[in-house]
């Protein structure tokens, strides 16, 4: 065996389930998880700091929970289901709750440490809702940034609330109309089923509607 092939590092076949996608590739055993993301798969939205899990700018979700890239190993990333930032938007492509909050209240400046503050906050929202500004500020505390002073992206952490709350708001509005059109068929067909007349019908949409106006 010569020199050269004995400084050759052997590949293992992985397949790492990135953003619902899955993707095949070979790494060498020591490859970081963050360098594969960017440089293997070609997801350079998450970025690279310290390499010393210090300042979070390469944190990604795995199976919903912080992680930094940095410190995890690619091939010990292959049973998980893995979140970068490009995942975090909403299935039509536009910006997700957090990242909308971040351009509304301008959370980012240079925006280097910026995909690991929205992973990072994505996950704190999941477990709590409506944080107070000291929530906030514990939320993001295991991420360092360089430019905003922090003030801008607590602000956001609380925006990024109400934008969640007001989707789950419209959703719950959203049910709460098909509850009542489902529930008005359902007199209808009753009334139908007794045989009541198109007069009856008429009298019982009637009350039923300005009953629906005044609650």
């Amino acid at each position: 065996m010569t020199i050269s092939e004995s400084s050759v590092e052997p590949t293992h076949s992985v397949r790492l389930r990135i953003n619902g996608v899955s993707h095949h590739i070979d790494v060498p055993p020591r490859r970081l998880l963050s360098d594969a993301l960017r440089h293997d798969v070609g997801l350079t939205g998450t970025h690279v700091g310290c390499e010393h899990g210090v300042c979070g700018a390469c944190t990604i979700l795995i199976d919903g929970e912080p992680m930094r890239s940095c410190l995890m190993f690619a091939v010990s990333a292959a049973d998980y289901e893995i979140t970068t930032v490009e995942g975090l938007t909403r299935p039509d492509g536009s910006l997700g709750p957090v990242q909308q909050a971040f351009k509304e209240c301008h959370g980012l400046q240079c925006g280097f440490c910026t995909p690991g503050f929205l992973t990072t906050i994505t996950a704190g929202l999941r477990d709590n809702p409506d944080p107070t500004v000291d929530e906030a500020r514990e939320m993001i505390g295991g991420n360092l940034c360089r430019c905003t002073g922090y003030q801008n992206i607590v602000s956001a952490v609380s925006r990024a609330a109400e934008i969640t709350r007001g989707d789950a708001g419209s959703s719950g509005s959203a049910s709460a109309s098909q509850a009542d059109t489902d529930s008005s068929s359902d007199v209808e067909e009753a009334l139908d089923a007794l045989g009541a007349s198109d007069a009856m019908v008429e009298a019982v949409e009637q009350d039923t509607s300005i009953d629906g106006e005044h609650s």
